[in-house]
């Protein structure tokens, strides 16, 4: 295919996520006895040359000097950058295949290293120009090509002239050398690429900034492997979530800010304005006045296992998908569970206070084993079930409850009634989901029904106890030993004071949310949430969504994909196959699923089409959100 314009590419830092000889310097030195301080002036020698504190040709030659490097090093450098290609470059390999022709690689490099890295992705060899090593005969690199004008300053700018390409010329890079082009009056534009490194004498002189060669595609209208720059997807982040999450969202090229602390309703509603992808724990209320401000927000991440500090059916009506996590934290909040009801059965938490204030109180008294005890769990779900294998282990007798029919793990026992549990159990541990209907489950009437002494546990959700009720229990007796992990109101951030009637208490554990709390646990969430999010916005997927119809989709191949998220009204399916059909657009593949609230349609058509079509589909009656992949 033709393309009117030239697009002049560096390669260190630009193409490759490194600095070539900054990598060799770790393969020629790894033996040297002072081989930190050798990489270290490489790389300051590498930074002199890219912001021209330097000369190239004094930055070269003293670099070279340091790294002695062979034939063989070389041979390694060629392994390792490989796989440091530049995420971006990766994603738009057909584009360099389509407009082979255009593209320049011009490099103050080596050819030994750079051709055959950047002709794998259909770079053609007479396109590229950089310096070459000269040898001895034991392979050792003993200089360069000194003709070469690349080996000089304002190697790129003379290298340019020889070319005198018949056209606009944009240059991409992220050094001052590539600036120099368009300094020079050789290039139109000169692009500032920032996924890898930035450099402020750099930034300061560029045309653009390209946080990504998606947007430098984008800004030319030239995309051809993405639908629309992930640096212009803004996401973020709430509550300290775990660094991993960061880490897998900046891979993928998206902008991500992050708070350690959770955002009130006023500051949210102000923050989330322009933001695309929002991740929260279980502080921040995401509720209907904050969607109502949320104008491009796409998707959803609780980084947890509940949902309900948001608001479902508004986040349904604007068509926001929303994702949780929950199986990743399981084991951590069942060992937590353990712990506390083995320590409250001992009477630790006392036992422990005293000897903090300098009490001796060796007695037997009130403390027993957990083994033979009746361990009555109410919800169980993931939590629930995986706690009943494990206390059934410690010897415990495991008694459930659940609304819904639940297979009952082991020798588990499932009782008929709330009640029943109740009255029966040593040890209670609540596992059930945050929905309105389970607001004060437990109150009066149930501590009532409960064995004297009994030990107590909430490690689901603070609205699901009476506190004034539990308060009063645990004075009169009636609860032996209480643990609660959750609670009505929690401090938004660690500054805030924890205010509770339970604070003093005997035998009282409190902790502050902590139940999935665990290193583990936390990267695991780190881990799976990003994962869901990612593939809703670069496959539509809704596979775990919590309030979307689940549909897992096949990898997009060779076309466009139509999302469109509608109310669930009759017709809607047949007005955009008609649509389709009218324009005479093939349809490759379709899925649709509803649930009560939306209907969600994944077309996926022929690449060739009519951008109206776009337009028409967008017009539909009762369309919530509309977007095209590819």
């Amino acid at each position: 295919m033709k393309l009117n314009k030239f697009i002049v590419i560096d390669f260190d830092s630009t193409f490759t996520k490194v600095e070539a000889f900054d990598a060799l310097a770790e393969i020629s030195l790894k033996d040297h006895p002072d081989q930190k301080r050798m990489v270290s002036k490489i790389i300051e020698i590498t930074n002199q040359g890219m912001d021209g504190s330097l000369s190239f040709r004094e930055s070269l030659e003293q670099r070279i000097a340091l790294l002695s490097p062979n034939k063989r090093h070389l041979e390694q450098l060629i392994k390792v950058l490989r796989d440091k290609v530049s995420e971006s470059f990766k994603r738009n390999r057909e584009f360099f295949q389509t407009y082979a022709d255009n593209i320049y690689i011009i490099s103050n490099g080596f050819h030994a290293f750079i051709d055959p890295i950047v002709m794998e992705y259909g770079i053609k060899q007479e396109n590229i120009f950089a310096n070459r090593f000269q040898f001895d005969e034991q392979g050792n690199v003993i200089g360069f090509d000194k003709e070469n004008p690349l080996s000089a300053n304002n190697g790129k700018v003379e290298q340019l002239k020889r070319l005198n390409l018949p056209g606009d010329v944009y240059v991409i890079g992220d050094g001052y050398t590539d600036y120099e082009i368009k300094h020079a009056g050789l290039a139109n534009k000169f692009f500032a690429f920032t996924e890898n490194v930035e450099r402020e004498s750099v930034l300061k002189n560029a045309d653009h900034i390209a946080p990504s060669f998606d947007e430098f595609l984008y800004l030319n209208n030239l995309n051809t492997a993405i639908s629309y720059p992930k640096n212009r997807i803004n996401v973020l982040l709430l509550e300290n979530v775990h660094p991993v999450a960061l880490e897998l969202m900046k891979a993928e090229g998206f902008n991500v800010e992050t708070y350690t602390a959770a955002l009130d309703e006023a500051e949210l509603c102000e923050k989330i304005k322009n933001v695309s992808v929002l991740g929260i724990r279980s502080k921040t209320q995401v509720t209907a006045k904050v969607l109502e401000n949320a104008n491009r927000l796409m998707v959803i991440g609780a980084f947890c296992i509940g949902t309900n500090q948001i608001d479902l059916k508004a986040a349904t009506k604007k068509g926001i998908a929303v994702f949780n996590a929950p199986f990743s934290n399981t084991r951590s909040v069942v060992e937590l569970a353990i712990a506390e009801m083995i320590m409250l059965m001992r009477n630790i938490p006392d036992k422990s206070a005293k000897m903090h204030l300098g009490k001796w109180d060796k007695s037997a008294t009130g403390s027993f084993e957990v083994r033979g005890k009746k361990l009555g769990i109410i919800g169980y779900g993931n939590i629930g079930a995986q706690l009943s294998v494990i206390a059934e282990n410690l010897g415990m007798k495991v008694f459930y409850y659940d609304k819904e029919e639940r297979l009952a793990l082991s020798n588990a026992t499932k009782c008929k009634t709330l009640k029943e549990l109740l009255t029966i159990s040593d040890v209670i541990s609540l596992h059930v989901d945050g929905r309105e209907s389970n607001a004060n489950m437990i109150g009066e009437d149930e501590f009532r029904s409960m064995k004297k002494g009994v030990i107590f546990l909430n490690l689901s959700r603070g609205h699901i106890v009476d506190i004034k009720a539990l308060q009063e229990n645990i004075a009169n007796g009636k609860v032996g030993g209480c643990s609660i992990d959750v609670f009505p109101y929690e401090p938004i951030s660690n500054n805030e004071e924890f205010v509770s009637e339970l604070r003093g208490l005997p035998n009282t554990i409190l902790t502050p949310h902590i139940g999935g709390s665990t290193s583990e646990a936390q990267e695991n969430i780190g881990n799976f949430v990003p994962g869901k999010l990612m593939d809703y916005i670069n496959t539509g997927s809704t596979s775990n969504s919590v309030n979307f119809p689940n549909l897992t989709l096949p990898i997009l191949e060779n076309a466009h994909r139509l999302i469109h998220i509608h109310n669930n009204v009759p017709g809607i399916l047949a007005k955009i196959n008609l649509i389709l059909a009218n324009n005479e657009i093939n349809i490759a593949g379709q899925y649709l699923k509803t649930n009560e609230s939306i209907g969600y349609v994944i077309t996926d058509i022929d690449k060739e089409y009519d951008k109206e079509v776009i337009k028409e589909l967008r017009a539909i009656e009762n369309t919530i959100k509309f977007r095209v992949l590819y």
